[in-house]
């Protein structure tokens, strides 16, 4: 039986902020923590802005790729975070659910999408603390 805590990262295209949220914690957290994300409309490939992003501080997400939510992953969650996906993200009994405000990085300069890649890896790095204690 895993006993490792399990976290879903959902916004609505899994093509940004869930996708950088899930590869920080899986860097910070390694096999401690069972991590997913997924999207409530998932677009057809990770943000290229995101992309670059995230290979400047050293994670390679070319191989990622935007996944639909689905309600076995959130039955496994114990605790869910979203981004952005409102009602659209499926709401059970007994789950932890977060709401992390943060802005949409799609068709945003470079420059923004460094801010909002930094303000999920900084939220991450409060989250790996909690979780693992």
């Amino acid at each position: 039986m895993d006993v490792r805590p399990s976290v879903l990262f959902v916004c609505v295209h899994n093509a940004g902020r869930s996708q950088m949220a899930a590869a920080f914690l899986r860097r910070r957290a390694g096999d401690a923590i069972d991590v997913r994300s997924a999207g409530t409309t998932p677009a057809d490939e990770i943000q290229p802005t995101v992309r670059e992003a995230m290979v400047e501080v050293g994670i390679d997400l070319r191989d990622a790729v935007p996944k639909a939510l689905e309600t076995d992953a959130v039955e496994a969650a114990d605790v869910v975070i979203t981004m952005g996906c409102g009602d659209a993200c499926p709401v059970f009994p007994g789950k932890r659910y977060l709401d992390w405000e943060l802005p949409d990085p799609a068709g945003r300069p470079i420059a923004d999408v460094r801010a909002i890649r930094d303000d999920i890896d900084a939220r991450v790095a409060d989250l790996v603390v909690e979780l693992t204690r």
